[in-house]
């Protein structure tokens, strides 16, 4: 078969990799990219002898007008089938209280009458209490309501009884909320989400749904400029959906994905988790199957902050929802930890650690400092982490694994009633970058809005991107550049899982994603940034 002449790109600026950018590092561009065959065949200037070469042979031209090629962009973490439900789910997000919760679930019951339950999303516990007394006027389905952050489910008393909730026990690691009789009053917390909802309302779903939820997912990440991503909450139904949907049709989308962990007392139970998660990494690993595989295990070491159970050095203030001073607990033993840890680092597993607050960090980076730097093992979300563990991760290779969006200062505003001056170490991503970890900077989706300019921004004014006119700032000094936002979003965490030499950069040789924008390489401008088109493999995936 003869080789196409490929596509040119000319008439704009192209960002130049840079490997290691800093604070202050100011972008480098050039004005020509072209690509043939699903590779990046040249990066330069239109002036290049290569150029007039692809211009002699018949490339396809595309004129920039101006706009800027990026990277195809890979989300550092996401949970790719949550997305995709998630996106037919009354969003609570603009909620301040209780009625406009009420309000918003009703009108959504009212809006979708064939549905078998009223699903929701994006509530926040100062939004309301999570009773199902408050809800059950609202639709006699079973309603269920994500909390923003997806570590709650509030439940109605339909929901309850549909998952024989009086008869479930606490899981390891998780709680169902009950009165003084021992009667369910609405929430699941924590591993009583993942255990139990998340398996749940899978199973009640037919694989159809499952599918249509993948691809409208990957629709909405290719809409945004995404190329690929790192699922951090695999199990069974989701990785069997995905594998039939492989063999039906390749997806214009990458997937490394990180085998969920569920807490247990027994180290037995734990390290059988592990020989499974190594059994499905072994049937599809990197080189049967570069775009779609499972490349570790991923183990959630604590909660977080709002629900008073991230694990902390020194207790919570008083809060709405600290009623007595507590520390939080972390879900993992730490003797497990360290065997469940080494079992998959010798068998050359990657290992991701969910930590947020100092002491569920700290633990994390004891874990893993027994693990080999080779594997490039990380730490999830890290959002108060002390000066001493911030300067450990570079040195023991461990990735920075963030979420900016996280960061958003609107969605903070009970932090200082939990924490007090704790705040001031709220999302100290300077001190990793400077410290020499690699920073690799994801979404969390469906917690979070995945707008990848919208992380950016955040990440280097730490301004809030929900609420332009919110004036608060969170801790500026820990800020990162925009350069290096960039190259964290795109390249680091391509260098995660060890796609760095296929993916994440505009390089000769490397994979043809990238991704065209419209905007001004200006902080306070991020925001206005529209996407224009994402290619994959070469081939135009999305374009406005």
């Amino acid at each position: 078969m003869a080789q196409s002449a490929g596509h040119l790109f000319v008439g704009g600026k192209v960002f130049l990799h840079v490997k290691q950018p800093g604070l202050d590092t100011e972008p480098q561009f050039g004005d020509a990219i072209y690509v043939c065959d699903g590779v990046i065949e040249h990066v330069g200037f239109e002036s290049d002898a290569k150029i007039s070469e692809c211009k002699a042979a018949g490339a396809v031209i595309h004129n920039l007008h101006g706009r800027t090629v990026l990277p195809g962009f890979i989300d550092g973490h996401i949970h790719l089938l949550r997305l995709g439900q998630s996106l037919k789910k009354a969003a609570l997000d603009h909620c301040e209280n209780e009625d406009d919760v009420r309000k918003a679930i009703k009108d959504h019951a009212l809006a979708n009458p064939d549905e078998p339950r009223v699903l929701c999303k994006g509530w926040m516990r100062y939004m309301s209490k999570p009773l199902a007394s408050l809800i059950d006027d609202l639709d006699p389905r079973p309603i269920y309501v994500d909390s923003k952050d997806l570590h709650t489910t509030w439940c109605s008393t339909a929901a309850l009884k549909e998952l024989d909730a009086e008869n479930l026990k606490d899981p390891e690691g998780g709680k169902i909320e009950r009165d003084a009789d021992g009667k369910p009053t609405g929430a699941f917390e924590e591993a009583a989400v993942f255990n139990i909802i998340w398996p749940f309302l899978t199973d009640a779903a037919t694989k159809k749904n499952r599918e249509e939820w993948i691809r409208a997912a990957i629709q909405a990440y290719n809409a945004s400029g995404y190329v690929g991503a790192i699922d951090m909450a695999m199990e069974e139904q989701a990785w069997a959906t995905l594998l039939d949907m492989r063999k039906e049709k390749s997806l214009p989308f990458r997937l490394a994905a990180y085998w969920l962990m569920r807490p247990s007392s027994s180290l037995g139970d734990c390290l059988a988790q592990v020989d499974r998660a190594i059994e499905v990494h072994k049937e599809l690993n990197s080189e049967k199957s570069p775009d779609l595989h499972v490349v570790g295990i991923k183990i959630i070491c604590d909660g977080i902050v709002d629900a008073c159970t991230a694990y902390l050095s020194e207790p919570y203030l008083k809060g709405p929802d600290a009623i007595k001073h507590s520390t939080g607990q972390p879900f993992w033993d730490a003797e497990i930890l360290h065997d469940v840890v080494r079992k998959a680092d010798a068998a050359g597993l990657q290992i991701a650690l969910h930590a947020i607050g100092d002491a569920a960090i700290t633990m994390a980076v004891d874990a893993l400092s027994t693990c080999s730097p080779k594997n490039r093992h990380r730490i999830e979300h890290l959002e108060l982490t002390s000066a001493p563990d911030a300067k450990r991760l570079g040195p023991l290779g461990i990735t920075a694994s963030v979420q900016p969006v996280h960061a958003d200062p609107w969605i903070l505003r009970a932090w200082p009633g939990l924490l007090g001056d704790r705040c001031k170490r709220a999302f100290p991503y300077r001190e990793f970058s400077d410290g020499g970890a690699v920073l690799a900077l994801g979404s969390d989706s469906p917690t979070s809005p995945w707008d990848v300019m919208g992380n950016v921004y955040v990440a280097t004014t730490r301004k809030s991107y929900r609420n332009t006119e919110y004036d608060n700032v969170v801790n500026y000094n820990f800020r990162l550049g925009i350069c290096e936002s960039v190259v964290a979003a795109s390249y680091g965490s391509a260098r995660s899982v060890f796609w760095d030499k296929r993916l994440g950069s505009l390089e000769p040789g490397k994979v043809a994603d990238l991704t065209i924008w419209d905007m001004e390489w200006e902080e306070d401008k991020l925001l206005a940034a529209t996407i224009k088109e994402t290619w994959f493999n070469g081939q135009k995936v999305w374009g406005a």
